[in-house]
């Protein structure tokens, strides 16, 4: 299978303050990164973007984290809902890279990266949830560490869509 890394919404304006085990969620995020590059898997970065200036279009708070490695050859994914495949062109990317699984991690847990997933699986793709490298902000029901543990056990026991999606250490991630 040939997989591809999604680095979902790990923007600056997302990241202030900072979510749950932020530092080290970017830190992961990058080794996950270079080890993809180096296997040749696409590196792909997703940027949600608002009208309002929340995360517009080019502003400081819609770019990448600045402690994240964007590397010649990456892409860049633009969207507008929590759905990295609604009215862009991530499927078709993935298409023309010959792309077969996906490899999710970054921000927010329970919406963009949570819906992703379920999407990713729903058109085939099965999906390893990198573990330690996906975040959220502190809720008033659920802290950032909880919900990250609560989506990794649910989204890994989704069985109904025919492919699997596994929540997987970082480490333990081969491409």
């Amino acid at each position: 299978m040939k997989s591809a890394v999604l680095v979902i919404d790990v923007q600056q304006g997302l990241f202030v303050p900072p979510p749950a085990d932020a530092g080290a969620v970017v830190v992961r995020i990058n080794q996950l990164c270079e080890r993809a590059r180096r296997a040749g898997a696409p590196v792909i970065f997703i940027q949600h973007q608002t009208a309002d200036d929340e995360l517009r279009y080019g502003g400081e708070a819609w770019q990448i984290h600045p402690e994240l490695q964007v590397k010649e050859g990456d892409y860049r994914v633009d969207k507008t809902t929590p759905d990295s495949f609604l009215r862009t062109n991530l499927g078709k990317l993935l298409i023309a890279e010959g792309v077969t699984q996906l490899v999710i991690c970054g921000y927010s847990t329970e919406f963009c990266v949570d819906t992703t997933t379920r999407r990713a699986a729903g058109l085939g793709y099965p999906v390893v949830l990198a573990a330690d490298a996906h975040t959220s902000h502190d809720k008033p029901h659920a802290s950032g560490l909880q919900i990250r543990a609560h989506h990794n056990a649910s989204l890994s026991n989704i069985k109904s869509f025919g492919v699997a999606i596994s929540a997987v250490p970082t480490e333990e991630i081969c491409f």
